[in-house]
């Protein structure tokens, strides 16, 4: 690997104790389990990394608070801007109303209205558009216009640079693993995550798992660049972002061995079985690397010591029932 200066191991630990202050050392827990080991043909279980009970309900502060930490003076009097399905737009509120700045989001209008609401709560003005396209255009105008910082959702330095504390943490909650399955949207998260990951355990596999109907960065690797996919279909809102972006796409190119994909059937399934034997309500995308190590990699990574991350939980009771109702 050729990883950048701020996605080195030293960086990144002095980029955990800046984001120290504002953010949570969620736990690892060792899945085990009769419905699990009946899932899996063994008993090894899974090391989970619980990053749903981070701050705003996601990993996604981590990223936006080293992105505003990073602003001048000058900045901040500015205020930032962001643009998000809901779990970003949220953490963006967050890190402003944390560090003392301002937060205009810009989301669609097919957002879940609660993560809308979570939003508002912490003090972010919202926008809203018929399409993500839109939604990205808005914002980059807003930020020429007004001066606002733009906090990705998940690209750039800072971003990685933050999602890459947690794989940090992970490494020290738990006994070196054979193999790592992490999420991909837009790469921001998976592509710190294994940053971290592959420098303390250089022998370790790293999986990306993406929703069938939203595979961005496998199109992407295939045409051996960042691209834009037309149509979006996925249940799993939170990994849908409708392109890949420069940074984000050569670090996981760098750090992701292999990407699978999972459809909307294996992620509710994986939602039941994470409510059943965990006893962990999550949305879609968190069940997503559960659905992959329970389908297209089940047979592969048998009998070894497998980690995986929930990466996020902001889901209502009414949503997660309806999401799950053919499994009841």
């Amino acid at each position: 690997m050729n990883l950048p200066d701020e996605l080195q191991l030293d960086a990144v630990r002095q980029t955990a104790a800046r984001l120290a202050p504002y953010i949570i050392t969620t736990p690892s827990h060792h899945w085990r389990g009769p419905k699990l080991a009946a899932a899996l043909g063994h008993d090894l279980g899974l090391y989970v990394k619980l990053e749903q009970l981070q701050r705003t309900g996601t990993f996604k502060p981590r990223g936006a608070i080293n992105n505003v930490l990073n602003l001048s003076a000058e900045q901040l009097r500015r205020g930032i801007t962001a643009m998000s399905a809901g779990n970003h737009a949220i953490a963006a509120a967050y890190a402003a109303q944390q560090l003392g700045t301002h937060a205009k989001i810009f989301m669609p209008k097919a957002a879940r209205p609660n993560r809308v609401a979570m939003a508002r709560q912490l003090g972010a003005e919202i926008l809203q558009f018929d399409t993500q396209m839109e939604m990205f255009a808005a914002c980059e105008q807003c930020s020429e216009k007004e001066g606002r910082a733009l906090i990705p959702p998940f690209d750039g330095p800072e971003t990685l640079q933050g999602t890459a504390t947690a794989g940090l943490e992970f490494t020290e909650q738990v006994p070196e693993l054979d193999a790592m399955v992490l999420p991909i949207g837009g790469g921001g998260l998976s592509g710190g995550f294994a940053a971290a990951v592959r420098q303390v355990w250089p022998k370790v596999s790293v999986y990306g798992v993406e929703p069938r109907g939203a595979n961005v960065m496998s199109v992407s690797r295939e045409a051996g660049s960042p691209q834009v996919l037309d149509e979006i279909a996925t249940i799993a809102d939170s990994l849908a972002p409708p392109m890949t972006k420069p940074y984000a796409f050569s670090i996981c190119e760098q750090t992701i061995d292999e990407i699978v994909l999972v459809d909307d059937q294996q992620l509710r399934s994986a939602m039941r079985l994470l409510f059943d034997e965990m006893k962990v309500a999550v949305e879609p995308a968190g069940a997503a690397t559960t659905a992959a190590v329970l389908g297209p990699l089940r047979e592969r990574l048998a009998e070894q010591r497998v980690g995986i991350i929930l990466c996020g939980a902001n889901i209502v009771l009414e949503d997660f029932c309806s999401l799950c109702s053919d499994q009841f």
